[in-house]
């Protein structure tokens, strides 16, 4: 390589074992995670998973594969909620699910599928919001059920 084409190559780690990539992997996402914690807004959401796609994710699952792998992933919510709060107890293999994990996956899945399918979040978030605010303008308020 000639005139300092190389400067610019990173050259990846080495790990002795297993448990030290686990654990540097670890340290990197958990280092990457609590640094991007700022506010995103949806279309950031849909730009940031896009990218993600793009440079690591190789193309995006069909929309019948991310279909179900949506399905997956509430159900997966479904099962924190029901042993959290229902009458089930956890397994001894559910003991360090995390809710907060799954509802990640279910909004990354939903974003992919928004992204496949041309739909702007933002957009379609505001329009759903006035179309219940204006369907259930008097609604919930007069349902008895809900009066305590």
């Amino acid at each position: 390589m000639e005139n300092g084409e190389n400067d610019n190559i990173i050259e990846p780690p080495t790990f002795s074992s297993t448990k030290d990539f686990v654990s540097e992997t670890d340290r990197t996402a958990n280092q990457t995670a609590s640094e991007s914690a700022e506010p995103l807004t949806l279309r950031q959401a849909q730009d940031r998973v896009d990218q993600w796609i793009n440079e690591v994710g190789v193309r995006y699952f069909s929309e019948l594969t991310n279909l179900a792998q949506l399905v997956e992933e509430v159900g997966e919510v479904a099962r924190i909620i029901s042993r959290t709060y229902g009458e089930q107890s956890f397994k001894d293999s559910d003991k360090t699910v995390s809710l907060k994990d799954e509802f990640a996956d279910v909004l990354f899945v939903l974003i992919c599928l928004a992204n496949q399918t041309g739909v702007d979040l933002t957009e379609a978030f505001h329009e759903n919001l006035l179309k219940k605010t204006k369907r259930d303008a008097t609604r919930h308020a007069e349902n008895k059920k809900l009066q305590s």
